[in-house]
């Protein structure tokens, strides 16, 4: 119960595959108090639902494209939406990039395309942590984001997303920066290949998990569990001494060359 009376918010749910459900499981397994948001009432039930299986679990709208959804939630947590006030812990797992985007040449991404990419998937990281760091000011409070190895190399039918991805990872060196003499970490989880939903846009993602399986050290894929567990020992006081950090949980795949 290495996070009990901790106060986490999950942002990115999408559905029981999701990776950020994997994590919200592992910080509620190790005690933590958790909030799960949803993007809008059509995605509402699906979040509750999940929210239901852990026991005073609660859920909040949130838009992270919207300024007034992300004051609103925020305006929640500070006045005790739920047991008490302020946040302990923020896993940020939102991403999205347009089909397009992903597939063919990446010289071909329009401005639209790089815009929507890097603002939902990069720039959220920004505008979250900016809006919930008075909340963790004093709680010794940790910030998790999810990564993958296409920030740091070129991953087929990756394209735009990895580039929104090499910001997202800069971004987390530069708030832990900020927020270090707050007393608030940043770090990054960059996971292996795993079966959820914004993985089935991605072209020859069955290939991609075969070569993983094949040529990792552990010469296996990694799972939803095995995602969550590093992200709550990063959310948890055990990793006091780590920020501005990249945890890789890919079986080690990312040490291999050719």
């Amino acid at each position: 119960m290495i996070l009990k009376g901790k106060r986490a918010l999950v942002v990115g749910v999408a559905n029981k595959r999701s990776l950020a459900w994997g994590v919200a499981q592992s910080l509620a397994r190790e005690g933590a108090e958790l909030f799960l948001t949803y993007q809008s009432d059509r995605l509402e039930k699906g979040v509750k639902d999940l929210a239901d299986t852990i026991p005073g679990t609660k859920t909040l709208m949130c838009d992270v494209m919207s300024e007034a959804q992300v004051g609103a939630m925020v305006d929640k947590l500070k006045h005790g939406h739920g047991h008490g006030a302020g946040l302990d812990i923020l896993v940020h797992a939102v991403v999205y990039a347009r089909q397009e985007d992903l597939e063919g040449e990446f010289k071909n991404v329009t401005q639209e395309g790089w815009n929507t990419a890097l603002d939902v998937s990069a720039f959220s990281l920004v505008s979250l942590t900016r809006a919930v760091a008075p909340l963790m000011e004093g709680r010794h409070g940790s910030i998790v984001t999810l990564s993958f190895l296409g920030a740091t190399r070129a991953v087929m039918n990756y394209n735009i997303m990895g580039v929104a991805k090499a910001a997202l990872e800069a971004s987390v060196r530069y708030l832990a920066s900020d927020l270090g003499p707050k007393g608030i970490r940043v770090n990054a989880v960059s996971a292996g290949p795993v079966r959820t939903l914004s993985a089935a846009g991605i072209t020859g993602f069955s290939k991609m998990l075969d070569h993983v399986q094949e040529r990792a050290p552990l010469r296996r894929n990694v799972d939803q569990g095995q995602v969550g567990d590093a992200a709550a020992f990063l959310a948890s006081d055990l990793s006091r001494g780590i920020t501005g950090h990249v945890l890789f949980v890919d079986s080690g795949y990312n040490i291999i060359g050719v």
